[in-house]
């Protein structure tokens, strides 16, 4: 039984919202944001009643920066919920929300970098990123700089029991490692793209072990085709309060995936992603390393409904 909170109508006021789509080269192809852009004065309950009225993977919350964080130079704050509880981070409701603050009038301190305050602590976000794939229209695009990564080796004995929850062979597995960077993934590389879509998530296999699976494989180019950027295709397959779902493009995974792969060899960057393929979505993005080896996480976002919501 979900417990809905119960608020004062004399409290409730209009608030500006926005829900955008984020990691697509065009509008309805990426992972679907809501956005709250007046959160102050809401209390926890509220906020995560609306992000269960929306149910979309994330609703987030936009707020004035803390004491502390404005002194470190944080624009704005950001509270991020699922229908089930708050995330510490998440990527796409990090670029989203920053292309909603944009666009509805706020001013960075940096002219091309944003700071954002949540409670993984300030995460950077870079501004009309270099010519790519992605802005090859001309659309001003982000990047976030990927978060600190904590990662371990995953027990051989689980590795087995997520492979058989997917419905995978042992030989289908290249490696796998638990990546959490205040969203926690268990990354798993595949030997193949063909791989991919024969992985068959069972729900309360994996809910049982408490695994969101990154599921991941590079592709292999084909014969005689020009020098490119690599490409990753991924599935991100996530735990919710009723079961699993597919996500249609992950920011925290991919930035983590890319500092797991890079890392160890078995990918350069840059890199483009492709992902959402298995739901009828075309999530993109592009990884890069800048000179200091910080990772970018880059993507399109588009506004797709703005207005008012009263909370």
């Amino acid at each position: 039984m979900l417990f809905f909170a119960q608020q004062d109508p004399t409290t409730m006021q209009p608030r500006r919202f926005a829900q955008l789509d984020v990691f697509a080269d065009h509008a309805l192809q990426g992972n679907a944001l809501a956005v709250v852009l007046d959160g102050e004065g809401l209390s926890d309950a509220a906020m995560l009643d609306f992000a269960r009225w929306t149910n979309l993977s994330e609703t987030t919350f936009v707020l004035p920066p803390t004491a502390e964080g404005a002194a470190a130079g944080a624009d704005y704050r950001l509270r991020i919920f699922t229908p089930a509880g708050e995330l510490a981070f998440a990527g796409h409701p990090t670029l989203g929300s920053c292309q909603a603050w944009l666009n509805a009038g706020g001013r960075p301190r940096q002219a091309q970098r944003v700071v954002q305050e949540c409670a993984k602590g300030l995460v950077s976000i870079q501004r009309s990123p270099s010519a790519s794939s992605i802005d090859r229209e001309g659309l001003e695009g982000l990047a976030f700089a990927a978060p600190p990564l904590q990662r371990s080796e995953v027990p051989a004995g689980v590795q087995a029991q997520v492979l058989a929850a997917l419905a995978l062979k042992a030989n289908d597995l290249v490696a796998a490692q638990w990546l959490d960077n205040g969203s926690r993934w268990m990354g798993v590389l595949l030997r193949d793209t063909a791989v991919l879509p024969r992985a068959q998530p069972n729900a309360a296999a994996l809910r049982a072990l408490g695994v969101k699976a990154g599921l991941c494989a590079i592709q292999t180019p084909s014969s005689g085709a020009m020098a490119a950027e690599p490409v990753l295709e991924v599935r991100g397959i996530t735990l919710t309060a009723h079961g699993i779902a597919e996500d249609p493009a992950t920011g925290s995974l991919n930035a983590s995936l890319a500092q797991w792969l890079s890392a160890a060899g078995h990918i350069a960057l840059p890199y483009c992603v492709q992902q959402g393929a298995a739901i009828g979505r075309a999530g993109r993005m592009r990884l890069t390393a800048d000179a200091q080896g910080q990772i970018w996480v880059q993507g399109r976002v588009h506004s797709v409904v703005t207005g008012q919501v009263v909370l």
